[in-house]
């Protein structure tokens, strides 16, 4: 064999090598990248659960929960009355219409039934619903209060991911992270919509 011909074959091999090896930090990257979006996607699912529970206990108590425990045992414990509005449209004498609203109770539902029941999540639990998943058991923070608006007060509500897993949403002590909610406006958004 000639000097070329093992150069040849030493340099093909190595260009293999090397080819491979960046296939392989492509390939890291990219499942790295997947593995961020299942995990992301599962806390948007778990901040939209909580947000719907949030627009339940306001509509219950008139303030949102500024805690876990007491979000928790509203969603165990708590019931959501169900109510049929009827209208009445009268023609008065005058060709004035006047319009009559009456409320009626039906009955109730818990919140659990009604919220989180098996067909919408069909593997809910109470228990973790405000654990983070991929966090190792951190959970998430809640924050409650009214603030004033026009001379009004308006209740407002946050719930946030404390630790992101996403490289890009720690920036600036964690700006960026996944929440639903604002402490500053009267919103339910989550800001990943």
């Amino acid at each position: 064999m000639t000097l070329t011909r093992i150069l040849s074959v030493v340099f093909l091999l190595g260009a293999l090598g090397l080819g491979y090896r960046l296939y392989l930090g492509v390939d890291e990257v990219v499942e790295e990248e997947k593995r961020l979006m299942r995990t992301e996607a599962r806390i948007i699912e778990k901040l939209q659960m909580l947000r719907d529970a949030q627009v339940a206990y306001r509509a219950s108590y008139g303030e949102y929960a500024d805690n876990w425990e007491d979000l928790r045992e509203f969603i165990a414990d708590g019931e959501i009355w169900i109510i049929q509005r009827t209208e009445t449209t009268e023609l008065l004498d005058y060709g004035k219409e006047e319009t009559t609203v009456t409320y009626d109770t039906l009955g109730s539902r818990r919140v659990e039934d009604s919220l989180f029941n098996e067909r919408k999540y069909p593997d809910f639990n109470l228990e973790t619903l405000n654990v983070v998943p991929g966090s190792q058991g951190k959970q998430f923070e809640f924050f409650a209060d009214k603030i004033e608006r026009s001379n009004r007060e308006i209740a407002v509500f946050e719930i946030r991911d404390p630790a992101p897993i996403n490289p890009e949403r720690r920036r600036n002590n964690n700006e960026k992270a996944l929440r639903v909610g604002s402490r500053t406006d009267s919103s339910t958004s989550g800001n990943w919509e």
